[in-house]
């Protein structure tokens, strides 16, 4: 082995690191700055709620089309055409954004910055994991994304001390700095060995083609599908929820969401040091289920709950989906090389965008047994149905990621 190569890979996990700190900076910044920024160009009180989903809708639709892409293109032409062009693409995006003044336009770029934001997390995480040692990889992507989580703490501050349109610009600013630094990062050598191969990459189809395949696939998603209905929902609508649990005072989601992302934080790297102790990714999962489960019901409820233990709860709802990185890290580690960085790169955004038909669900149980019990049944249905897709997966810590698929 090369001598630099420890060196190496530590420059490549602080930079991923980095990469997903941004990443997640950008990504949550309009719900940070969607009253303000909105005011500001004039949108109507009346219709602040439906512009607001509006322009998140298309992030969203951004993120999902962003993931196919980024993905084929990661397969095809490697992980670092991804980590380049997607940065790039989204901090580009990021400083237009903080010159918009309607809604429409403010809905275009931020479906341009969703295309560039769904190409980091995956890409990273995928050229950590081919980068190191099989029995440490687990190392590098608890620090990627327990790292990363915390950009979302920064997007609060910057925007409590700063306005809207400041807030744009430092989430650009930082990416393009960060674009000067991936400058000395270097190539998978997996996937420099699998170019030289004549086998297809980065193949939709192949994910569809073959039954065993597909629902491997599949049991992926559905492990991380908890995940953002606690955020996008059971801390989202904290007002919501705590005026149904009677809370004297009005629960901010927008502190919610900080000590959220503060859990999880901490929890992606608790739950990177876990699997490594307990050699298995699939226990963690399931712990971190049983946490998830617990701390929502504690959160569900909390008749007359107070602002202080809204905000301890968040953190302990935090901790228990910070299995992220332990998603995208199996999500990685079930497929070969080949395919490796579409499935890594898609299952991520896939999952966010699972939280539309989740939300739609949600919706309609609420207004058959409201906001309390529906919150309740679709934790635990999510949570099953996760549990059960992760006893259909093979555990994959220490697994040789050195294959392809035929």
């Amino acid at each position: 082995m090369n001598n630099n190569q420890p060196k190496n890979v530590g420059l490549l996990v602080f930079v991923a690191a980095l990469g997903y700190f941004v990443d997640i900076y950008d990504l949550i910044i309009f719900s940070i700055v969607r009253i303000e920024s909105f005011q500001d160009i004039g949108v109507p009180e009346e219709l602040m709620r439906s512009k607001g989903e509006f322009v998140l809708n298309m992030q969203m639709g951004g993120l999902l089309i962003g993931g196919v892409v980024w993905g084929i293109i990661g397969d095809k032409f490697g992980r670092l055409r991804v980590l380049f062009g997607s940065i790039l693409l989204y901090s580009l995006a990021n400083i237009y954004n903080g010159f918009v003044q309607d809604v429409t336009s403010y809905g275009v770029i931020r479906f341009v910055a969703g295309i560039g934001l769904a190409g980091e997390l995956g890409a990273g995480i995928t050229l950590v994991s081919e980068s190191m040692d099989r029995r440490k990889r687990g190392y590098g992507t608890m620090i990627v994304a327990g790292v990363g989580v915390l950009g979302a703490i920064l997007a609060y501050y910057v925007s409590e001390w700063f306005n809207w349109r400041t807030a744009y610009f430092v989430g650009g600013g930082m990416g393009l700095f960060l674009l000067l630094l991936r400058v000395g990062t270097f190539e998978s050598s997996l996937f420099k060995q699998v170019s030289n191969h004549e086998v297809a990459k980065g193949s939709l189809g192949m994910l569809f083609s073959n039954r065993e395949r597909f629902l491997r696939y599949v049991y992926c998603l559905c492990i991380g599908l908890p995940i953002w209905f606690v955020v996008g929902v059971l801390v989202t609508q904290a007002p919501e929820i705590g005026k149904a649990l009677g809370a004297e005072t009005v629960l901010s989601a927008g502190k919610g969401v900080m000590f959220t992302y503060l859990g999880i934080s901490i929890g992606d790297f608790f739950a990177g040091l876990l699997a490594q102790w307990l050699k298995s990714r699939k226990k963690v999962v399931f712990i971190c289920q049983m946490l998830i489960i617990l701390s929502s019901l504690w959160y569900l409820n909390s008749t007359g709950i107070t602002s202080e233990k809204f905000m301890w709860l968040a953190f302990f709802m935090g901790l228990g989906v910070g299995y992220w990185a332990t998603f995208v890290t199996i999500s990685a580690e079930q497929f070969g090389t080949n395919l490796r960085a579409t499935v890594a790169t898609t299952a991520p955004n896939f999952v966010r965008g699972a939280l539309i038909p989740s939300t739609i669900l949600y919706g309609y149980l609420v207004s058959l047994w409201g906001i309390i019990v529906a919150a309740t049944v679709m934790i635990l249905l999510l949570s099953a149905i996760a549990i059960f897709a992760l006893t259909r997966l093979k555990e994959s810590f220490d697994k040789d990621l050195n294959y392809i698929e035929e």
